[in-house]
């Protein structure tokens, strides 16, 4: 029985955003689609609900670099799995590392300088390392190719999930008055970032009568949200628990992506699964993510071109009513089970 060594130390982290999520998600189910395989779950610390047991190698700094790589000389794993970190660099065995997104090159200014190093020389290791490499999309594997000079044949795209029905409830339609909510609104989920754009999508809502623009995530950019807090159009709302998610999707007019760089585009996925509208940047992965069933947007620094995509977006009448069945249909292409099965196609391609 091949033995599969997994750097989970993403999932265990109590704030749970992009990456994390992907761990928690993927990991969860890699026992069960490949039952065959000895599957060991590492991390710096303990975890509970995860859906797998953990190994837990305690050590506080530099753990993936110094801690991990002495648990797996110890264990003698058969392949190392980094589904959202960093490969260790004195790791001698076979290892797979799934690449998110390359922003911090596409968006060098959302970043400290010490971040966009230590990413940009982890990431020409993982590209030099690794026999095979995850792309989560076709751009995220066209960065590699363009920026790195990665061999695009070495490259396995393998998308997220995300695109299920919901597993929680929704809170009770009482929450939103509590949030500060009331009437129609648009929804952008992301942490508040040059990035994603949340300023464009302000100015576009002040364009619109009525409307107030909703932001849950949360704040890397204390300057942005600080901005966004002064305009009466716009709630900020911090990083909020599935159950609050659920309900702001379900009471969105629609759903905003203005980003100017994505590796994926989760709440374009998460929202068309619920039935929502979504405008969405023309960029990068996001029409992957969106496909036929999304409003795009050309440029979305043009406030009055996201404004009129957004008017188009949360007008009742037969137009809405198809794009909800186009993004639910849409959506179903997306599943975490499937993404899984991808991962340990590619586990298997590595260890035969």
């Amino acid at each position: 029985m091949a033995r599969i060594a997994v750097d989970v130390n993403p999932a265990t982290r109590e704030i749970a955003t992009g990456t994390e999520i992907y761990t928690r998600e993927v990991c969860s189910r890699l026992s069960r689609i490949a039952p065959d395989l000895s599957w060991t779950f590492f991390a710096s610390r303990p975890a509970i609900g995860l859906g797998f047991d953990v190994t837990v190698a305690p050590f506080n700094r530099m753990w993936s670099q110094v801690r991990l790589p002495l648990a797996l000389a110890a264990s003698r794993p058969d392949l190392l799995f980094v589904p959202a970190h960093s490969v260790p660099f004195a790791w001698p065995g076979r290892a797979l590392t799934v690449v998110h997104d390359l922003a911090f090159e596409r968006y060098p200014q959302a970043y400290s300088r010490r971040e966009r190093a230590l990413l940009q020389v982890t990431t020409r290791w993982a590209v030099q390392r690794c026999p095979l490499l995850v792309a989560v999309s076709e751009s995220t594997k066209h960065d590699l190719v363009s920026l790195y000079g990665a061999n695009p044949a070495r490259i396995r795209v393998v998308p997220n999930g995300g695109g299920e029905p919901p597993s929680v409830s929704s809170a009770p339609a009482s929450r939103l008055r509590s949030l500060g909510i009331e009437g129609d609104f648009v929804l952008q989920v992301g942490r508040i970032e040059a990035r994603k754009n949340q300023a464009a999508a302000l100015a576009a809502v002040e364009r619109l009568d009525g409307l107030v623009l909703v932001v849950a995530g949360p704040e890397r950019d204390a300057a942005i949200a600080a901005r966004l807090r002064e305009s009466p159009r716009c709630r900020v709302l911090g990083l909020v628990d599935r159950p609050t998610l659920e309900l702001l999707y379900k009471h969105a007019r629609a759903v905003v992506v203005p980003s100017l760089y994505e590796g994926f585009g989760m709440p374009v996925v998460e929202a068309m699964a619920r039935g929502g509208a979504v405008v969405a940047a023309r960029n990068s992965s996001l029409p992957e993510a969106g496909g036929d069933a999304a409003i795009y947007v050309d440029d979305p620094n043009d406030a009055p071109e996201l404004a009129a995509a957004l008017e188009k977006a949360v007008a009742d009448g037969p137009e809405r009513a198809s794009l909800a069945r186009k993004a639910k249909a849409h959506a179903r292409k997306f599943a975490w089970d499937r993404c899984a099965a991808g991962i340990v196609a590619v586990i298997r391609e590595l260890i035969a």
